[in-house]
């Protein structure tokens, strides 16, 4: 049986305040999508941040409902952050029979929709089938598969420019204090699920054009980001969102306009938790 997850499609941050946390991101020089809003029942909306081969999603509660307990309870135990990732499936049901057929258990499969404010000032639909690994597969936070039935109303054009230059996820980053044993059970999740551990980190493949998963020691990303609050990003889910850029002096441009004092990393420029609704948002080049 061929394992069906390709990649990483998207992350999501679960914020406290959904507005003020937009308005973080579009001082770091992001462009967001209008807000959208979910059904009732869910009582939640979000922001998108759109590339073109991936993208980053601001989750936030509006008010509590039965569908939005669990997300709610999260807030309290983890804290605001990185919360999840969603990976790149064709079919959310041959998904989650291949990936039974393969000893790895899912659940929660899901089809459902919400309405799309458009550029154009029209309202369009985005619909998705969405499929969840179960916790016991998952060493932090959230993985699940998002099956996408109407790309064109989520990948609108005018969304893909950003003052920043962003050009898409370059590595997602997580603590562990056991990064190879964590790692060796994320990279069986996906088809090309590999590792790599150097230096207190270990990356996991995630597939072609997908971002790699990096496992990482509290000390080693305590060094890797120097004066960070590690203790403000989601605890027991992910920490860094690091984002490729084209421009890296009009990223750090839109850090001086924003009044944020970039911390320097071995790799580029990062903007604390305070700035980012609880992740660390690293620049990096493309």
């Amino acid at each position: 049986m061929t394992h069906p997850v390709k990649g990483i499609d998207h992350c999501f941050a679960l914020v406290n305040d959904l507005d003020d946390a937009a308005e973080q991101y579009a001082a770091l020089g992001f462009t967001l999508s209008p807000r959208g809003t979910h059904s009732e029942a869910k009582g939640t909306a979000n922001y998108t941040i759109m590339f073109p081969q991936d993208y980053f999603e601001l989750l936030g509660i509006l008010k509590p409902t039965e569908l939005n307990a669990a997300r709610r309870a999260t807030l309290e135990t983890t804290g605001q952050g990185l919360l999840a990732i969603a990976c790149r499936i064709d079919d959310a049901a041959a998904a989650a029979k291949a990936l039974t057929d393969l000893g790895i258990a899912t659940e929660g499969l899901n089809s459902f929709a919400r309405p799309v404010p458009l550029p154009d000032g029209s309202e369009g639909e985005a619909a998705f089938s969405t499929i969840s690994y179960v916790a016991s597969e998952v060493p932090r936070g959230i993985v699940f598969m998002c099956q996408h039935k109407t790309r064109e109303t989520v990948w609108i054009p005018e969304l893909l420019t950003h003052a920043n230059t962003a050009r898409g996820l370059s590595a997602i980053l997580a603590l562990s204090d056991t990064p190879e044993q964590d790692a060796a059970g994320f990279a069986r999740l996906w088809a090309a699920g590999s590792v790599h551990t150097e230096d207190g980190v270990s990356t996991v493949t995630t597939g072609e054009n997908s971002a790699p998963l990096k496992l990482v020691t509290p000390a080693a990303m305590a060094a890797a980001y120097p004066g960070a609050d590690l203790a403000a990003t989601a605890q027991g889910a992910f920490t860094v969102l690091q984002i490729k850029v084209a421009d890296m002096a009009a990223a750090e441009a839109c850090l001086t306009k924003a009044g944020i004092t970039p911390i320097s990393t071995a790799a580029g420029l990062a903007a604390g938790p305070e700035h980012a609704a609880g992740v660390i948002v690293e620049f990096v080049p493309a």
